[in-house]
C-alpha cells in the first residue's frame, strides 16, 4: 500500500514537473489587441496582424509555442520588466528613454505620427486644432508628442485612451476633435471608412520593434531571427500582405539593422 501511494505521488510529481516545463517553453507575448493592422481580432476571434505573423514565425524558429496576452499598451512595460511576459509588441517605438529601462530587438518598421479627424469637421491639419480636444493612446509616442506640443498648438485638452477603437469611437461621436497616433495604423483603419480622414503626417522618425526586459538574452536571439527573416524576404512579404505594397528598400522593414543601444 505504501509503495503504491509513493509511486502514485511520484507519477503526479513527474506530471506536474512536465507541465511546468512545457509551460516554461511557451513564448509569452504581450500585445495591446485592437491595434490594427499590427495585432487585432478577426471575425472568428483569432489574433491576427503584421506583428502577430512575425511573433508566430519567431516562436516557430525558437521551437516555442506562442501565447499572446492582451495587455493595455501602458502595461506592457511593467509586464516585460516583471517577467510576466517574455516579449511585448504593439507598434512600440524605440526611444532612448525606454532603452534605459528595457531592451529592443532590431527595428522592423519606420513610422511617424498622424492627425485623424472626421471628414465632416472641415479640419485640415494641426493649424486648425487650437482650442480643440485631442485623443491619444495612453503612454504612447503620440501621447508624448501631444503633451510636449500642447502649448505650441493650443490644444484645449488631451484625452487618453487604451487603443485605437475607443479613441475612434469618441472621435466619431464628437467627444474629441482629433486623434494623434501612428500613421500606418490610421491609414489602414480609415481606408474603408470615408467618414474619417488622416489629414496630416507628423514627422517623428520612429522605428518599431519588439521589447524585452533589460539585457534579456532573448532580445539578441529575436534580433538574429529578424535578420534571417529580412534576408529571406519574410518581413517584406508580411508587409505586402498587410499594407498591399512592398516596403521601401531603405527602410528597417527591408534592411538588416543593429540592435538599438543606449547612447
Amino acid at each position: 500500500m505504501i509503495r503504491r501511494v509513493f509511486l502514485a505521488a511520484t507519477a503526479v510529481s513527474a506530471a506536474m514537473s512536465f507541465a511546468t516545463m512545457a509551460s516554461a517553453e511557451d513564448l509569452t507575448v504581450g500585445a495591446n489587441i485592437g491595434n490594427v493592422p499590427w495585432e487585432f481580432q478577426d471575425d472568428s476571434g483569432a489574433f491576427v496582424g503584421f506583428e502577430v505573423d512575425l511573433a508566430m514565425e519567431i516562436g516557430k524558429r525558437l521551437g516555442r509555442d506562442v501565447k499572446i496576452e492582451n495587455i493595455p499598451f501602458n502595461g506592457l512595460f511593467s509586464a516585460v520588466q516583471s517577467g510576466r511576459i517574455d516579449m511585448a509588441m504593439s507598434s512600440i517605438t524605440i526611444t532612448q528613454k525606454r532603452l534605459a529601462e528595457v531592451s529592443f530587438a532590431q527595428p522592423y518598421y519606420d513610422s511617424d505620427q498622424s492627425l485623424t479627424v472626421t471628414a465632416a469637421s472641415g479640419l485640415k491639419g494641426l493649424g486648425d486644432m487650437s482650442g480643440k480636444v485631442i485623443g491619444v493612446d495612453t503612454g504612447s509616442t503620440g501621447d508624448m508628442w501631444t503633451t510636449e506640443n500642447q502649448a505650441a498648438n493650443g490644444f484645449a485638452d488631451i484625452r487618453r485612451f487604451e487603443g485605437l477603437a475607443p479613441a475612434m469611437l469618441d472621435l466619431g461621436n464628437g467627444r474629441i476633435d482629433g486623434y494623434i497616433s501612428d500613421i500606418p495604423a490610421l491609414q489602414y483603419y480609415v481606408k474603408d471608412k470615408p467618414e474619417f480622414a488622416v489629414v496630416e503626417r507628423i514627422p517623428t522618425g520612429e522605428q518599431y520593434s519588439m521589447m524585452f526586459a533589460k539585457d534579456a538574452p532573448l532580445a539578441q536571439e529575436v534580433s538574429d531571427i529578424l535578420t534571417a527573416l529580412k534576408e529571406e524576404g519574410f518581413v517584406a512579404a508580411t508587409h505586402k500582405k498587410w499594407f498591399g505594397a512592398d516596403p521601401d528598400a531603405s527602410t528597417s522593414t527591408a534592411t538588416v539593422m543593429d540592435m538599438p543601444k543606449l547612447k
